[in-house]
């Protein structure tokens, strides 16, 4: 597409509603004093499940938590209690979420809150399928302390099953490798469930005894238990030398070894010639080996580690969401975090950056006209996005270049304040010199620096307009606190289809979890989506299709 983004604002003299007035009677006032949509109960939902609710500029994490937990308790006693629940299960199995943290939490809430028995016991049995991990299970469990006393029938169950029903070699796995969190631990769940025997498979049994710390060291020698079991109870004991041995034969991964073995470079070797140190604990683990010198730029395992980055399979089973990928290359290629720092090697930097385009699922290119658009504007700079270290301007890049590499025709702007300097009178577009070879590192600086003044989101289809770009799609990346604009953004979409002759769509990506949107409900060619769900490019292509 050829446009000319160079900064040009656009003000047609026309009528039109401006932002700081409801256009229709169905919107409401933002936080800012502009007029917007209010989203319904379900998709505030799902942006609380995709994208948390730490804080935002306008509202403390506290109050936004608040919110959305209100918004997942008037569901839990809505009929659409059921819809929720599936709607949780779906995001965690696909790994749509940065964090398991809100969908942990919004069932304990639907499971606690809930006044219908067949709900509550629909919540129960899908624990495992929610909780996957002994450390998901222990955070559920916390959440639940919260909102009712444990220990009640259905509770007993769930935990019962969540046991019970695994096979022995992976429940051994998860008791050795998450033994505690949030004070909760094995002993205490099995404790509080009640059922800690299982009749038809005395092999479970003997584990859940062993958890309950009934089992003795000659019953680890004569194989009672799983091999992973033994080999974690003589790691133990064991010297640091006799550590690397112990990973290759048992399979250990780094959780089951006690902690003063591992700064030694032969243990992390070792984990590497087992191939027991995961993808999702590797990226996290980057740092330490850089120090060992595991990682060097000319020599160690760098290249074997490279590969394990960009290996699709192993990033699809790791479920590595894209956020994570891009907060490890950022937090590597700083060189130090809370407790350490290191000298990041540069082929690390570029497998990580390899590793977040991978992480979201590949979509095919509509050959369809994309305009992309980021809101840069001091709210969308101050809050993070999941509690980690990208903001939503910056995570907007970034997902604005996930399409920018998939479809040729697109263009990719930013909202800034006039550059006449007078902030009062609106805002105009900008070029963020993001294009499909640009890194990940420079659009992020880019959109960083672009990060000031005002937003008015009729711009692009003015700009489109004044332009005469043909656009199929407009995509916005907002947290929806705007309250500048001549126009409501859907009247200027209107506007744009009836002078262009084009039936454009409109995508609005919410990157906080705030109940507001620019997109008319009324409208069918205008979407929302939750900001960094690994499904947004498909569903994005294909609505646009």
């Amino acid at each position: 597409m050829n446009n000319p983004l160079n900064g040009v604002f656009f003000d047609p003299a026309r009528r039109t509603t401006p932002v700081t007035e409801a256009a229709t009677p169905d919107q409401v006032e933002n936080n800012t004093g502009g007029f917007v949509f209010q989203i319904d109960d379900m998709e505030r939902a799902r942006r609380f499940l995709i994208l948390g609710s730490d804080k935002s500029f306008y509202q403390p994490g506290a109050q936004l938590s608040m919110q959305n937990a209100e918004v997942i308790q008037r569901i839990a006693k809505s009929d659409r209690a059921i819809e929720l629940i599936e709607l949780i299960k779906g995001i965690s199995i696909t790994g749509r979420a940065p964090k398991q943290s809100p969908g942990l939490f919004a069932l304990a809430v639907v499971i606690s809150q809930t006044e219908d028995a067949k709900v509550k016991s629909y919540g129960y049995s899908q624990l495992s399928a929610i909780a996957r991990t002994a450390s998901a299970l222990f955070e559920f469990t916390n959440y639940l302390s919260q909102f009712q006393q444990l220990g009640g029938m259905g509770f007993q169950k769930a935990i019962g099953r969540w046991y019970n029903e695994k096979p022995v070699d992976k429940l051994a796995y998860q008791m050795v490798k998450y033994r505690q969190r949030n004070g909760f631990d094995h002993s205490r769940l099995l404790r509080l469930s009640k059922r800690v025997k299982s009749v038809d498979r005395p092999e479970i049994s003997a584990l859940l005894d062993w958890a309950l710390g009934k089992g003795n060291h000659d019953d680890f020698i004569d194989g009672k238990y799983p091999r992973i079991v033994e080999g974690f109870e003589l790691a133990k004991a064991a010297d640091a030398k006799d550590i690397p041995g112990l990973i290759k034969t048992y399979g250990l991964t780094w959780e089951m070894i006690p902690t003063e073995h591992l700064n030694h470079y032969k243990v992390w070797d070792a984990f590497l010639d087992a191939d027991t140190l995961p993808l999702g604990a590797l990226i996290r683990q980057l740092p330490r080996l850089t120090n060992l010198g595991i990682i060097n730029q000319l020599g160690g395992r760098t290249r074997e580690i490279e590969d394990i980055l960009r290996d699709p399979e192993q990033i699809k089973r790791a479920r590595i969401h894209p956020l994570k990928a891009l907060v490890a290359m950022r937090t590597y290629a700083n060189g130090h975090g809370e407790r350490q720092s290191w000298v990041p090697a540069p082929r690390i930097v570029d497998a990580l950056e390899d590793t977040f385009y991978t992480a979201f699922d590949f979509v095919e290119p509509t050959n369809k006209r994309w305009m992309l658009n980021i809101d840069v504007s001091g709210s969308m700079g101050f809050n993070k996005i999941a509690g980690l270290p990208i903001t939503p301007a910056e995570a907007s890049a970034c997902m604005a270049m996930v399409t920018a590499r998939t479809e040729r025709d697109h263009a990719i702007a930013g909202f800034a304040a006039r550059s006449d300097g007078y902030w009062n009178r609106g805002s105009e577009l900008v070029n963020l010199n993001i294009t499909p070879k640009t890194r990940l590192q420079d659009a992020m600086r880019n959109t960083q620096m672009a990060n000031f003044g005002a937003t008015d989101l009729s711009l692009p289809m003015e700009y489109a307009i004044a332009h005469r770009l043909p656009v199929d799609a407009f995509v916005i990346y907002t947290d929806n606190e705007v309250n500048v604009g001549r126009r409501h953004p859907f009247q200027a979409l209107s506007e744009y289809r009836r002078v262009m002759g084009i039936s454009a769509k409109m995508i609005v990506v919410g990157m906080t979890a705030t109940p507001f949107s620019i997109a008319n409900p009324s409208d069918a060619g205008m979407m929302d989506i939750a900001g960094f769900d690994t499904a947004a490019p498909g569903l994005m292509a294909d609505f646009v299709r």
